[in-house]
C-alpha cells in the first residue's frame, strides 16, 4: 500500500441540492417563499463550504494510510504531541491569514477525531482478519511511510487552514447547515465514500457551521 495509490481512490434536501451537484454554476430556482437573492446567497456559501467537505475527505483517505502504517508496530492510535503539533500549526497560520484561530482549532479537532475514528475502525477489523491486514515492506501489501503521510496531512492542512479562513461568511449565516448537508452529500457522492469514511465526514464537519 504505497501513498501514491491509496491516496488517489479518495483525492479527486432537494431541487437545490440537485442543481449545486451539478456544478455550483446552474441557477438554482427559488423555493416559495424566498427570492432570487437568497438562492444566490446559497449559491455563494456552497462554493465556499464544498471545498471543506472535499478537503475534509482528502484528509480522512490519508486515515487508511496512518493506520496501515502504525498497525502492528505498537504505535497507538493517540498521539498528543502530533495532535498539538498540528493544532499550534494551523491556529497560527489562521492568524497570519486574518482568519479565527479559535475556530480553526474548534473544526481541526474534529478533523482528527474523524481520522482517529477511521483508524480504530480498521484497527479493529485487521484484528478479527489479520489476512487482510498491511504487511512489512517488500510484502505484498507494503506498509506506507508515516513521515511521507504526515507531508501529505501537512498540505491539506495548509488548503484546509485557507479554505476556513475564505468562508467565514458562509459559515456563519443561517444557511450553513443546509447547504453543507447538501455540499457532503455531493461529496459522499462523488468519492463513493464507504459508511465508515462517510460517517467519519459527517464527524470531520460537526463544528464547520459557527454555533
Amino acid at each position: 500500500m504505497r501513498l501514491t495509490s491509496a491516496t488517489g481512490r479518495v483525492l479527486t434536501t432537494g431541487a437545490m441540492a440537485a442543481a449545486l451537484f451539478a456544478g455550483s454554476t446552474v441557477a438554482v430556482a427559488a423555493p416559495v417563499g424566498t427570492g432570487a437573492g437568497d438562492a444566490t446567497a446559497s449559491q455563494g456559501s456552497y462554493a465556499r463550504l464544498h471545498p471543506l467537505a472535499e478537503l475534509s475527505a482528502r484528509r480522512l483517505a490519508t486515515a487508511d494510510l496512518v493506520a496501515a502504517a502504525k498497525y502492528g508496530t505498537g504505535s497507538p492510535v493517540d498521539d498528543s504531541a502530533r495532535e498539538k503539533q498540528v493544532l499550534d500549526a494551523v491556529a497560527r497560520a489562521a492568524r497570519e491569514a486574518g482568519g479565527d484561530p479559535e475556530a480553526t482549532v474548534r473544526i481541526f479537532r474534529d478533523q482528527i477525531e474523524a481520522s482517529k475514528m477511521v483508524q480504530r475502525e480498521l484497527f479493529r477489523r485487521w484484528d478479527a482478519a489479520p489476512s487482510k491486514a498491511p504487511r512489512a515492506p517488500r510484502a505484498p501489501q507494503e506498509r506506507p511511510d508515516l513521515a511521507e503521510v504526515r507531508e501529505e496531512i501537512n498540505r491539506i492542512n495548509t488548503d484546509l487552514v485557507r479554505g476556513i479562513v475564505a468562508s467565514a461568511g458562509a459559515r456563519t449565516a443561517p444557511s450553513c447547515g443546509g447547504v453543507l448537508t447538501a455540499a457532503t452529500a455531493h461529496v459522499r457522492h462523488a468519492d463513493r465514500l464507504d459508511a465508515l469514511h462517510a460517517l467519519a465526514l459527517g464527524r470531520a464537519l460537526r463544528s464547520v457551521c459557527a454555533p
